[in-house]
Protein backbone atom coordinates (compact mmCIF):
# COMPACT_ATOMS: atom_id res chain seq x y z
CA UNK A 1 0.00 0.00 0.00
CA UNK A 2 1.29 3.79 -0.96
CA UNK A 3 0.32 6.17 1.18
CA UNK A 4 1.64 10.06 0.98
CA UNK A 5 4.66 9.19 3.54
CA UNK A 6 6.17 6.61 1.02
CA UNK A 7 9.43 6.53 -0.61
CA UNK A 8 10.44 4.94 -3.40
CA UNK A 9 13.98 3.09 -4.05
CA UNK A 10 14.88 0.64 -6.26
CA UNK A 11 16.30 -2.40 -4.85
CA UNK A 12 18.02 -5.34 -6.90
CA UNK A 13 17.26 -8.74 -6.16
CA UNK A 14 18.56 -12.09 -6.49
CA UNK A 15 16.66 -14.00 -9.07
CA UNK A 16 15.83 -16.40 -6.65
CA UNK A 17 15.13 -14.23 -3.98
CA UNK A 18 12.91 -12.16 -6.14
CA UNK A 19 10.97 -15.46 -7.54
CA UNK A 20 10.24 -16.44 -3.64
CA UNK A 21 9.44 -13.08 -2.85
CA UNK A 22 6.91 -13.01 -5.57
CA UNK A 23 5.50 -16.12 -4.35
CA UNK A 24 5.38 -15.63 -0.72
CA UNK A 25 3.06 -12.31 -2.18
CA UNK A 26 1.03 -14.19 -3.93
CA UNK A 27 0.22 -16.91 -1.16
CA UNK A 28 0.23 -14.18 1.91
CA UNK A 29 -1.91 -11.87 -0.07
CA UNK A 30 0.66 -9.08 0.35
CA UNK A 31 2.25 -7.09 -1.69
CA UNK A 32 6.16 -7.07 -2.49
CA UNK A 33 6.57 -3.47 -0.48
CA UNK A 34 4.37 -4.93 1.87
CA UNK A 35 6.92 -7.98 2.75
CA UNK A 36 10.09 -5.74 2.47
CA UNK A 37 8.79 -3.43 5.24
CA UNK A 38 7.54 -5.98 7.25
CA UNK A 39 11.29 -7.88 7.04
CA UNK A 40 13.15 -5.21 7.43
CA UNK A 41 11.05 -3.58 10.58
CA UNK A 42 11.76 -6.57 12.32
CA UNK A 43 15.05 -6.49 11.90
CA UNK A 44 15.23 -2.58 12.89
CA UNK A 45 13.78 -4.37 16.03
CA UNK A 46 16.10 -6.96 16.94
CA UNK A 47 19.10 -4.36 16.27
CA UNK A 48 17.26 -1.92 18.78
CA UNK A 49 16.78 -4.73 21.25
CA UNK A 50 20.52 -5.87 21.08
CA UNK A 51 21.29 -2.02 21.40
CA UNK A 52 19.78 -2.01 24.58
CA UNK A 53 20.99 -5.04 25.71
CA UNK A 54 24.35 -3.96 25.03
CA UNK A 55 23.85 -0.28 26.77
CA UNK A 56 22.27 -2.06 29.47
CA UNK A 57 25.56 -4.52 29.99
CA UNK A 58 28.21 -1.37 29.20
CA UNK A 59 29.40 -0.75 32.67
CA UNK A 60 29.97 -4.25 33.26
CA UNK A 61 33.43 -5.14 33.93
CA UNK A 62 35.53 -7.01 31.20
CA UNK A 63 36.84 -9.89 32.26
CA UNK A 64 39.62 -11.97 31.27
CA UNK A 65 39.07 -15.15 29.60
CA UNK A 66 41.60 -16.97 30.97
CA UNK A 67 40.77 -16.04 34.61
CA UNK A 68 37.12 -16.73 33.96
CA UNK A 69 38.29 -20.15 32.47
CA UNK A 70 40.45 -20.84 35.78
CA UNK A 71 37.59 -20.16 37.91
CA UNK A 72 35.49 -22.60 36.47
CA UNK A 73 38.05 -25.16 36.81
CA UNK A 74 38.69 -24.05 40.53
CA UNK A 75 34.43 -24.50 41.24
CA UNK A 76 34.82 -27.93 39.19
CA UNK A 77 32.12 -26.43 36.81
CA UNK A 78 34.61 -27.37 33.88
Amino acid sequence: MTTVTSKRATVYFDPALHRALRLKAAETDQTLSQLINDAVRRTLREDAGDLAAFEARAKEPNLAFEGVLKELRRSGKL
